[in-house]
């Protein structure tokens, strides 16, 4: 049975993890689109989320050619114009860049400044490189290093990703914490031998009955305080 002492490195996926992505997304749709009520928002969050997500798996699957999370984003953003009919450039342009300015979980920021001072702490991210430094500042998380899946041209659950965080803590895979509110995150870490902990967001994928990770907690304050207390 994994023990907390036995980590010596954590990392954390970011995009609902720690920071609330529906939530940023709507509140850059209601900028570019004022006159939305909550369902229109809703529903052109809806087509935002599925056109990542499919591109995203078209890559993974090899039917397309990487391209970064600004690149699919736009494409996002052009989706979401062209449903309601909005034209303005600037105001697509804005839209486009609205996974750059997500507002972070209430513990996120404290969390981590806590962990940071007992373990090194990694992101782990789809977001592009420039995404995730833009996405970092705004949030005000802080780490000792913060990795792109855009360095192995992949997204997750693609195991290379995984294993440039194993690689960057350069400790075994059984002494990496990888740290989700997503169990389809977890179980790609899985993979690679990391040991996992799943954290609970509203936005998050929940594990199902099959799923065994080696801890659950209810929020970050509950996992920074069991690593600390025997890390």
């Amino acid at each position: 049975m994994a023990e907390l002492r036995d980590i010596n490195a954590v990392v954390f996926d970011v995009l609902g993890t720690l920071v609330d992505e529906p939530r940023g997304l709507r509140t850059a749709i209601r900028e570019a689109v004022p006159a939305s009520d909550d369902a229109t928002v809703d529903e052109l969050l809806t087509v935002w989320q599925r056109h990542v997500e499919r591109e995203q798996q078209r890559i993974g699957q090899g039917q397309r050619a990487y391209a970064n999370s600004e690149i699919i984003d736009g494409e996002a953003a052009q989706r979401v114009a062209d449903h309601v009919g909005l034209t303005d450039p600037a105001a697509i342009a804005r839209l486009a860049t609205a996974g750059q300015r997500l507002p972070p979980w209430g513990d996120s920021v404290a969390g981590l400044e806590r962990l940071a001072q007992r373990f090194p702490v990694l992101g782990l991210s789809n977001a592009s490189r420039t995404a995730l430094l833009r996405l970092n500042a705004h949030a005000g998380l802080r780490w000792h290093q913060a990795l792109s899946a855009e360095t192995v041209l992949a997204y997750k659950p693609a195991p290379q990703i995984y294993q440039l965080a194993i690689d960057t803590a350069g400790c075994p895979p059984h002494r990496v914490l990888m740290v989700a509110a997503h169990a389809w995150d977890l179980r790609g870490a899985q993979t690679r031998g990391m040991r996992t902990a799943y954290v609970h967001r509203p936005v998050g994928d929940p594990p199902t009955s099959s799923d065994v990770f080696d801890w659950r907690f209810n929020g970050l304050d509950e996992l920074v305080t069991a690593l600390t207390e025997e890390g």
